[in-house]
């Protein structure tokens, strides 16, 4: 018998939650458009769950009536978790089960997946089948081939693709010594940032006027690329949110499937996902939207932060209801003076609209709830750059020594840009000098540092490790004499880390046996391949002969046919379905056989897991195992990661067909891998990526969004600010908006601005300003904030000042599968180690095709049923 849900303030309380008025009054608030102005470590993700939570249990909202939109994944699991441990929590009072399995919650991209699909927004409550996502590496490739560029081109009206790629590199300023260069790489990447940027703002190319001759061609380049994707049932990211808001739209009804709209990090959302939750919320008007403008990062990707700005102006005009505006401006995170640094640089800046109000949110009053008034911002002393290096690093290492941090992970360098940064190559520098003047070079002692985006990731230890070994069993392909730029350097790049393979191999017997015995059999495949393509020329079939039941005996006897390869002929299950393909009228193919027979059993992600098991690959698991270093298995994770989309681009299997005339080596290092070695100079750093114990990490402030360290170091407090993106202002342009949003000529000042301020509050105990004699050392807003706030120096500081890091405690219960969590953990808990806490992408893929076909058909049933419902239409 279900109870009465004890009232709300009991949870909190067994919780541990102690809400502030504004906190609860967020959490309460249940009709009508709500805003959170939220501010750095006001506690907003516990304000969603609980806010959550009041809808489910005290308002009787089903979960599937709810849209939670989260900035990541990882934001979105942690909310996951927190439903279901506090949703538990409640059935264990009143016996009342929750389920939140069809909850719409996740990035919005995972959410317009969803949208897609979800019968409730089909016309009969008919199965939708979505289109296949390209990740942005698959969407470069798309792109980038030869073939689907130069038809891009021709379509677009240039002569050929040649002409296309100047033409391209020279509107987007790509030039060599006044002329376009060359690059189809580069005209590529501006380009698919372009198609983008169009997506997102729901630009019709068709109903685009324009003087400009090559604008004209690249809004036909768009429309073909488009109409491309579609016929291939295809999208990008960017298409993908405008795929679910047309269909959405297309739907009468859309507006009513759900009663309340949630949209976390507000002001990184662009133009048609402010389209799609308006048109989600039209029905109910209950849209929440949280944010911080002072954090709005994501311009380059597209992000309009006037969606939060006017918010409130929006609701008038969409919903025609007022917004409630409630700010969460208590920071729980750090120490007083933290905050007010803060909080006094932003205003530095003149944020006024000429029109009337301000191009920010206003009088958000942010404070902290910390009673610390120590120090909690001191600079260095200002001398020339390599002695502030050396300063910083020692204070870091007397801050271990001294106990204030009790692991290096506790303290982060942030910059405003990791790639080519002398600031950043300073630091490493120093680190490394320091390590090696006091002895602590591989010791226990030694300070590490944890940057894989700071170089091109492909040139750290790991990396080169693994493309290596891959290189002892495929070897590179040829590139002749011929070739120049960056190539040069990429073969040279190759060319090495075969050589450091070679020299890990030397050391490890082991290692060195089983490449070759590899190399072993992927001679054998090769050998099998051509014998078996002799026997098929003898006998004068095709390659696209169809195959008979009858061949199996003739190709079986072939001379020297290795074991493996005549088991896969006569295999007396795989024939009978030869039998069946035949009586059907469609059966297999000659070459199908000979590449289905001579294939390896292994891909290229099942070759990187075997290397795991040998010395060197090994004592970097130890390591992390050990409660060591994590450093290494982290960038193992990310290689790993990489390999899985080389598969999901060219596939998993390794035929032997695949490996003739360098076919394979040409995918997986010419095309596949110097994509990743060129595309590097343009990457920004996965909001993801793991930040290893026992290493100080190196991170951009974009990367830091979101994150807090007891001790954070600004690296460098200058930003050199350019003109606006030539993307911001074609868009503007096209959509006769030139007068509306942040001035263009105003833009790089905002943005720099609020990169730092996101930068300057990522500190809980302590924030360190570098002060430098030369070059560019800070913006004149820097200079002013520290003219004015007589910061303590670095040198005077006393590290008893400062409270021990503290440990963050998980506030939440995890929640444990017994499939997923507890049987992987007792079949191999090093593998429940890789796969759930540094999330390596798995091997091999298993599915349960006759469960999923059964639960579909249900499913189905289910859905038929009540659409006749709906329709009052009697049941057969």
């Amino acid at each position: 018998m279900e109870r009465t849900p004890p009232p709300i303030e009991d949870l909190w309380k067994e919780a541990g939650f102690t809400p502030n008025p504004e906190q609860s009054a967020a959490i309460r608030h249940v009709e009508g458009p709500l805003f959170l102005a939220a501010g750095p470590g006001s506690g907003k993700t516990r304000v969603l769950l609980w806010r959550t939570i009041n809808l489910i249990v005290y308002h009787n909202i089903d979960p599937e009536e709810i849209f939670l939109s989260t900035f990541t994944e990882k934001a979105a699991a942690q909310l996951k978790e927190g439903l279901l441990s506090y949703l538990a929590l409640v059935t264990n009072k009143t016996g009342k089960a929750y389920d939140i399995a069809a909850m719409s919650i996740g990035t919005v991209h995972s959410i317009c997946q969803k949208l897609i699909t979800d019968r409730r927004f089909a016309k009969n409550r008919t199965r939708q089948h979505p289109p296949a996502l390209m990740d942005e590496l698959a969407q470069y490739f798309f792109v980038y081939r030869r073939a689907f560029w130069d038809s891009l081109c021709i379509a677009a009206g240039f002569t050929d693709g040649d002409e296309g790629i100047q033409e391209v590199n020279l509107f987007f300023g790509k030039l060599y010594q006044g002329k376009p260069v060359k690059s189809r790489h580069k005209a590529a990447v501006e380009l698919i940032g372009l198609f983008n940027r169009f997506s997102e703002e729901y630009l019709d190319p068709t109903a685009c006027t324009t003087t400009n001759k090559i604008l004209k061609k690249l809004l036909k380049m768009y429309r073909a690329y488009m109409e491309k994707l579609d016929n291939e049932k295809k999208v990008d990211f960017s298409l993908l949110q405008k795929k679910a808001y047309d269909h959405i739209a297309a739907f009468g009804k859309s507006g009513s499937i759900f009663k309340h709209v949630i949209i976390d990090e507000y002001q990184d959302t662009n133009t048609i996902q402010e389209k799609l939750f308006f048109t989600l919320a039209a029905g109910y008007k209950n849209i929440c939207v949280v944010g911080d403008d002072d954090q709005a990062l994501y311009r380059f990707r597209g992000a309009t932060v006037e969606n939060l700005v006017q918010f409130e102006n929006r609701c008038k005009e969409k919903l025609k209801q007022k917004a409630r505006r409630i700010d969460l401006s208590t920071n729980y995170r750090s120490r007083i003076q933290i905050v007010k640094t803060y909080t006094d640089f932003i205003e530095l800046a003149d944020w006024k609209n000429p029109s009337g109000g301000a191009y920010r949110v206003e009088n958000k009053n942010i404070k902290a709830h910390s009673s610390d008034a120590r120090t909690g911002v001191v600079v260095s002393e200002k001398k020339d750059a390599k002695f502030v290096y050396r300063d910083i690093v020692e204070f870091v290492y007397k801050l271990k020594q001294k106990g204030k941090i009790t692991d290096y992970s506790e303290c982060a360098f942030l910059f405003p840009g990791i790639r080519d940064n002398a600031r950043v190559q300073g630091f490493k520098d120093a680190f490394k000098q320091f390590n090696d003047d006091n002895n602590l070079t591989g010791t226990d002692d030694e300070i590490r540092i944890y940057a894989p985006r700071a170089g091109r990731f492909l040139d750290l230890d790991e990396a080169c490790a693994v493309w290596g070994m891959l290189l002892l069993v495929f070897d590179r392909p040829s590139y002749g004499a011929g070739i120049s730029g960056e190539l040069i350097y990429f073969r040279e790049w190759l060319k090495n880390c075969k050589k450091y393979a070679t020299e890990i191999c030397a050391k490890d017997k082991q290692l060195a046996n089983f490449i070759k015995d590899i190399k072993t059999e992927i001679e054998t495949a090769n050998n099998d391949y051509k014998a078996l393509n002799n026997t098929i020329a003898k006998n004068g079939w095709q390659g696209k002969t169809a195959y008979k039941k009858s061949m199996s005996r003739i190709l079986a006897e072939t001379s020297g046919l290795s074991p493996k390869a005549k088991r896969s002929i006569t295999n007396h299950f795989f024939n009978e379905l030869v039998e069946f393909r035949e009586k059907e009228g469609r059966p297999f193919t000659v070459d199908y056989i000979v590449n289905r027979a001579s294939s390896l059993d292994w891909s290229v992600l099942d070759f990187f897991y075997q290397l795991t098991g040998f010395e060197h690959f090994r004592k970097m698991i130890d390591l992390a195992e050990n409660h060591g270093d994590e450093g290494p298995i982290c960038n193992l994770a990310l290689i790993a990661d990489y390999l899985s989309k080389y598969q999901d681009q060219y596939g998993p299997i390794i035929s032997a067909g695949f490996l003739q005339e360098d076919k394979f080596s040409h995918s997986l290092y010419s095309s596949f891998t110097y994509a990743l070695w060129r595309l590097a100079e343009t990457e920004f750093e996965d909001k993801d990526d793991p930040f290893p114990r026992g290493r100080i990490s190196f991170l951009t402030i974009h990367q830091s969004k979101g994150l807090e360290f007891p001790v954070v170091v600004l690296g460098s407090l200058f930003r050199k600010e350019r003109e606006a993106d030539i993307k911001e202002k074609t868009v503007r342009k096209l959509l006769h908006k030139e007068n509306e949003g942040e001035p263009l000529d105003r833009i790089s000042k905002f943005d720099t601005m609020r990169m730092f301020y996101v930068a300057l509050s990522r500190a809980e105990n302590l924030l360190i300003l570098p002060q430098y004699t030369r070059g560019s050392a800070a913006t004149d807003e820097f200079k002013e904030l520290i003219a004015s706030s007589s910061f303590k120096e670095l040198n005077a500081f006393d590290p008893r000042e400062m409270d021990k890091a503290k440990k963050h405690d998980k506030k939440v219960t995890a929640i444990y599968s017994y499939t997923s969590d507890f049987m992987l953990y007792k079949r191999c808990a090093r593998q429940y180690m890789f796969l759930r806490k540094y999330e390596f992408t798995g091997s091999r893929t298993q599915t349960m095709m006759f469960g999923s076909l059964v639960h579909q058909t249900i499913e189905d049933l289910h859905h038929l049923l009540i659409d006749k419902r709906e329709k009052e239409l009697p049941y057969d």
